[in-house]
C-alpha cells in the first residue's frame, strides 16, 4: 500500500484518539481533517467510524478492572448489575435512534456549515452550563445512578449524532446539567462510550462491506493502532483534568474551532460543496 495513505490513516488515528473523549467532537476533527488529506470519500467515512473501535480499547484497558469486576458481578452482586443496567438503558435511544436515522445523517450531516455551527453553538452551551448555571450535584458517583438518570443521559447522547457537537460532550455536559458531578458525567461518558462506538462502527463496517477489502486492511490497522495509542494518553489526561479544572477551555477551543472551519469554506481552502 502506497505510504502516504497509511500516514494520513496514522494522523486520523491520532486526531480521532486525541478528540474522541474531550467535548471538542472528534468527527468534527475528522471531518475537516479528512477533507484537508483527501479523505473524504465514503469509504473514508467508514473509516472515521471504525478506527474509534481503537480509542474505544484503551477505555476498556483504563478501566478494566471496574469492568470486569461488573460483567463479572452481574446478576450477582446488585452494584455491579446496577451499572451494567445502567449503561445498557443509557445506550439504547442512541442505539435505536442510530439505527433507523444513520442514512440520513450521513448523506445531510457531515458538511462544513453543520460542523461549525455545532461546534460553536455547543462551545457557548458549555459556557453558559460552567459559568451561569452551576447546576447543583446530586450523584456524586456513576454508582448512585439510577435507571432514569441513565435513561436520561441516554437521550441526551443522541445531540452527538450531530457531526460537531460530541458525544462526550453532550453526554458530560448534559449528565451535570441533570444532576451528575462532573467525575461522576465524567465517568459514565467512558462506559457508555464502550457499547455506542463499538455498535456504531460494527454496524457501518456491516452496512458499507461492499466498499472495502483486503486491500484496505493496512490502512484500517495503522488507524486503529495510532487511534488506541493516543486515546490512551487522552483518556488518562482527561481524568486527572477534570480532578481541578472546568471545561470553559474547552468552549472556547470550540467556538475557535468552529470559526476556523468557517474560515477554510469562506476563503476556499476547502470546498464544502463536494
Amino acid at each position: 500500500m502506497d505510504p502516504l495513505i497509511l500516514l494520513k490513516a496514522a494522523v486520523m488515528g491520532v486526531v480521532e484518539g486525541l478528540t474522541e473523549f474531550l467535548p471538542v467532537s472528534s468527527t468534527g476533527h475528522l471531518i475537516l481533517a479528512g477533507t484537508l488529506l483527501g479523505m473524504h470519500d465514503d469509504k473514508s467515512k467508514v473509516f472515521d467510524i471504525a478506527i474509534q473501535t481503537g480509542a474505544i480499547v484503551a477505555v476498556v484497558i483504563v478501566f478494566w478492572q471496574r469492568i470486569r469486576a461488573a460483567l463479572g458481578g452481574f446478576g450477582r452482586d446488585p452494584r455491579a448489575t446496577r451499572f451494567v443496567l445502567n449503561v445498557a438503558i443509557a445506550f439504547l435511544p442512541a442505539g435505536l435512534i442510530g439505527f433507523f436515522v444513520y442514512k440520513t445523517i450521513k448523506k445531510y450531516l457531515f458538511n462544513g456549515p453543520v460542523v461549525a455551527g455545532a461546534f460553536i453553538v455547543g462551545g457557548l452551551i458549555i459556557l453558559l452550563v460552567e459559568q451561569r448555571i452551576r447546576p447543583q450535584a446530586r450523584i456524586a458517583e456513576v454508582d448512585d445512578m439510577g435507571p432514569l438518570d441513565a435513561f436520561k443521559v441516554g437521550c441526551v447522547q443522541c445531540l452527538g449524532m450531530i457531526p460537531g457537537t460530541s458525544r462526550s460532550g453532550a453526554t458530560i455536559i448534559g449528565g451535570m446539567l441533570l444532576g451528575l458531578s462532573r467525575k461522576a458525567a465524567t465517568d459514565f461518558s467512558f462506559f457508555l462510550a464502550i457499547p455506542t462506538l463499538v455498535a456504531a462502527g460494527g454496524y457501518s463496517l456491516w452496512k458499507e462491506r461492499a466498499l472495502l477489502g483486503v486491500a484496505d486492511l493496512p490502512q484500517f490497522a495503522v488507524g486503529f493502532i495510532v487511534s488506541f495509542l493516543a486515546g490512551w494518553v487522552c483518556v488518562r489526561w482527561l481524568l486527572r483534568y477534570i480532578a481541578t479544572h472546568s471545561f470553559v477551555a474547552f468552549a472556547w477551543y470550540r467556538i475557535g474551532f468552529g470559526l476556523l472551519v468557517l474560515l477554510t469554506g469562506w476563503q476556499g481552502w476547502v470546498n464544502w460543496a463536494d
